[in-house]
């Protein structure tokens, strides 16, 4: 990863883009791309879109992550002037306590505390919904409060990006900043190369909040196939319970699915792919479904053979998610190979 691309990494994560709320983050990444894309383009949604326009009897392919990112929305505003929550996706209620945030205002950003009462006041230890959480903005009563914020702005957790020992990287929002930036470099090492295949390098909305943007873009471009990247839990840690464990560890490489969406010819693809690089990977079965745009995608349109690769990804839905950058940029590095092997004449149709 070079200076550039890590600039555009630290920038993406840095930049709020709770669901229902990129447009911010999108032209982070629509800036970006706009240097080695033959076009860009956004739908009314925001979903964002970057291709290299390949030989026309070549396939298409999508290179997929979601910009959008879990957070909590203003829903009320009390006498006292305290903001009360809402959820922006699967928030969790454990990590939200005691955290800086920023409410994101059409006048800029607004900083406030969720409130914790001390330990020494409390009698019961149980965990707070949400809804019974609130933002102290430090305003005098609701009048103040209401000339600060209104309900409907969202809010994010006021952390930022932290580089750790070696290769490891955390930050908020990993999930799924590492998916639309690892789509964004796939596009370019494509362009690069001059691939046969149309590679689209897209970036959706909405993703947190029931897989929306993808059934957008999937049934609008209906590529001839999709390579979905999320993120994935790494369980290679203390907190993880035993039965949870699926074996995927920080630091080993991307993890190619099996199952439910993933489509087998693709995996297929994308392990000669990662045999030809020399890029180690892991594999993790899906069972029913993957849990990210692929479900949403390959339903499209009759059907379009997708995958979900991952990125190992410890401690998901906190504000200290953890990669490590040697597997972000094998996955990268993955996903302009499998391009560049795509031939004209190429399918990704099952036999029977």
């Amino acid at each position: 990863m070079n200076e550039n691309q890590r600039t555009f990494l630290d920038d993406l994560l840095e930049t709020p883009s709770p669901s229902g709320y990129e447009t911010r983050g999108q032209r982070v990444w629509t800036e970006y791309v706009a240097e080695f894309a033959d076009d860009v383009r956004t739908d009314d949604y925001g979903n964002a879109i970057a291709v290299h326009e390949g030989d026309p009897e070549a396939p298409s392919i999508a290179l997929t992550g979601h910009a959008d990112e879990i957070g909590f929305v203003v829903r009320d505003i009390d006498d006292e002037g305290f903001v009360r929550l809402g959820s922006i996706g699967g928030a969790d209620k454990t990590v939200s306590r005691g955290q800086h945030v920023s409410i994101h205002t059409d006048d800029g950003p607004v900083s406030g505390v969720i409130g914790q009462a001390a330990i020494h006041l409390r009698d019961d230890h149980e965990i707070a919904d949400i809804a019974e959480q609130h933002v102290d903005i430090g305003a005098a009563d609701g009048d103040e409060a209401c000339e600060l914020v209104e309900v409907g702005d969202p809010i994010t957790i006021a952390t930022t990006v932290e580089e750790l020992h070696g290769t490891r990287l955390a930050a908020r929002g990993m999930d799924n900043r590492i998916g639309t930036w690892a789509a964004a470099e796939g596009l370019r090492r494509a362009s690069e190369a001059d691939v046969d295949a149309t590679v689209y390098a897209v970036s959706t909305v909405q993703e947190e909040v029931g897989l929306q943007g993808a059934q957008m873009v999937g049934f609008d471009l209906a590529p001839d196939a999709a390579i979905v990247v999320d993120v994935t839990h790494a369980t290679d840690e203390p907190a993880t319970p035993g039965t949870r464990s699926n074996g995927i560890e920080l630091g080993e490489g991307p993890v190619v699915t099996r199952g439910g969406a993933s489509h087998p010819v693709l995996v297929d693809a994308m392990r000669e792919a990662a045999d030809a690089d020399e890029t180690p990977i892991q594999l993790q079965a899906t069972g029913s479904r993957t849990g990210t745009d692929a479900d949403a995608i390959f339903t499209q349109r009759g059907g379009i053979p997708s995958l979900n690769l991952g990125l190992p990804n410890r401690y998901m839905h906190t504000p200290v998610e953890m990669i490590d950058t040697d597997d972000l940029n094998a996955l990268a590095a993955l996903l302009g190979t499998f391009a560049e092997r795509i031939d004209v004449d190429e399918s990704f149709a099952v036999e029977i």
